[in-house]
C-alpha cells in the first residue's frame, strides 16, 4: 500500500466497473430519470446544457464544461428546462443498479440515446457501482451535487472517446469504465481544490509542507506502529511543531486522526470481509486482537464482533 493517499484509498471502494455508461445527444424537450440508487452519478455536459432537480426540488443548471456529481442513493431528474418536465417530452431513465432491477437505461456501454446526431445537447453520463462501504466516509464529505467547469478541450476530447466506445468494438465497456473513473478523480480533486477551506480537512492536509509527508506515510502504511514523534520525523519537524501544526489544520491531535482513520478501516474490514478479528487489528496498526477490541469498543460503544453481527443483520 506504499504510496497511497487518502483519497485514493476512499475511492477504491467506489469505481466503474460495468458500469451505466451514457453518451446522450438530444434535442429538446427531454428528461433523463435516474432511479437506479447509485451511490454518485456524474454527467458531465459537452454541449448545451440543461438543469439538475434533485431530491428535495432544487434546481441546479449546469452548462457546457460542467461536470456534475450527484450522490445518491435518492432519483432525481434531469432536464432541458425544469418547466418542459409537466409537458409533453421525451423522457429517458436509469435503474439498473436497483434491488430488482428492471434496466431501463436505453443506452449501456457507451451507444447513443436519441436520434439527432446534431443535437443541441450532449452528455456524458455514469452511474458508478460501489463494493463495501470504504466510499461512504467519502460521499459524507461531498454536498448532495457538486459541479466542476471544464475546459472546452477536455469536453471534445471527452466526447471523442465516448463517440469511439459507442461503436461497441472491443473493450469498449473497459474504456468507459477507464474513462470514468478518471473523470471522477479530476473533478473531486478540482472540486477539492476550488473548495478551498471548506475542503475536506485530510485534503487540505495533503498540501501542506508540513503535514503532507506524514499523512503519504501514515496512509501508505497504516499498520505501522506510528507516533507523533515518528510521523514528525517524517514531516522534518520536532514533535511540538508537528502537533501543533496538525491540531491546527486537521481540527484533531495527530494520534486522534490516527484513531479516527483506522477505526473507518476497520469497519470497513468488518463489514466487507470474514477475516478475523485478530487479521484486522493487525491490518489497522494493532498489535493484538485486545488492545484493537478495547479501542474499537471506546470509538464505536461496542466489540467488534457486536458491531460485525449487526451490520450483517
Amino acid at each position: 500500500m506504499t504510496g497511497v493517499d487518502p483519497l485514493s484509498s476512499l475511492l477504491s471502494g467506489i469505481r466503474a466497473e460495468g458500469s451505466v455508461v451514457s453518451h446522450a445527444v438530444l434535442t429538446a424537450p427531454w428528461t433523463i430519470r435516474f432511479t437506479d440508487g447509485a451511490p454518485l452519478t456524474m454527467v458531465s455536459v459537452l454541449r448545451g446544457g440543461g438543469t439538475l432537480l434533485l431530491p428535495d426540488g432544487t434546481p441546479r443548471a449546469v452548462g457546457v464544461g460542467d461536470t456534475a456529481l450527484v450522490r445518491g442513493p435518492a432519483p432525481f431528474l434531469l432536464a432541458d428546462l425544469p418547466a418542459t418536465v409537466d409537458r409533453p417530452h421525451t423522457e429517458y431513465e436509469i435503474a439498473c443498479f436497483t434491488a430488482d432491477p428492471e434496466c431501463t437505461a436505453q443506452d449501456l456501454g457507451g451507444i447513443r440515446w436519441g436520434t439527432d446526431p446534431d443535437g443541441a445537447t450532449a452528455l456524458i453520463v455514469g452511474a458508478y457501482r460501489a463494493s463495501g462501504h470504504r466510499h461512504e466516509r467519502l460521499l459524507r464529505t461531498l454536498p448532495s451535487v457538486l459541479v466542476v467547469n471544464e475546459d472546452v478541450e477536455v469536453c471534445a476530447w471527452l466526447e471523442t472517446a465516448a463517440a469511439d466506445a459507442a461503436r461497441l468494438s472491443a473493450g469498449s465497456q473497459a474504456l468507459m469504465d477507464r474513462l470514468l473513473d478518471w473523470a471522477l478523480v479530476c473533478t473531486l480533486r478540482n472540486w477539492f481544490d476550488q473548495a478551498g477551506a471548506d475542503a475536506p480537512s485530510w485534503y487540505r492536509g495533503l498540501a501542506d509542507p508540513v503535514l503532507g509527508p506524514a499523512l503519504h506515510a501514515f496512509h501508505g502504511r497504516p499498520a505501522q506502529p506510528w507516533t507523533v514523534a515518528s510521523l514528525a520525523g517524517r514531516a522534518g519537524v520536532s514533535r511540538a511543531l508537528f502537533a501543533k501544526r496538525f491540531t491546527e489544520l486537521m481540527g484533531r491531535p495527530p494520534l486522534a486522526y490516527l484513531t479516527e482513520c483506522r477505526m473507518a478501516d476497520a469497519e470497513a474490514l468488518l463489514i466487507d470481509t470474514d477475516l478475523s478479528i485478530a487479521r484486522i487489528a493487525r491490518a489497522v496498526g494493532y498489535a493484538d486482537a485486545f488492545g484493537f477490541s478495547a479501542a474499537f469498543k471506546r470509538h464505536r460503544g461496542q466489540s467488534p464482533s457486536t458491531f460485525r453481527a449487526a451490520a450483517a443483520a
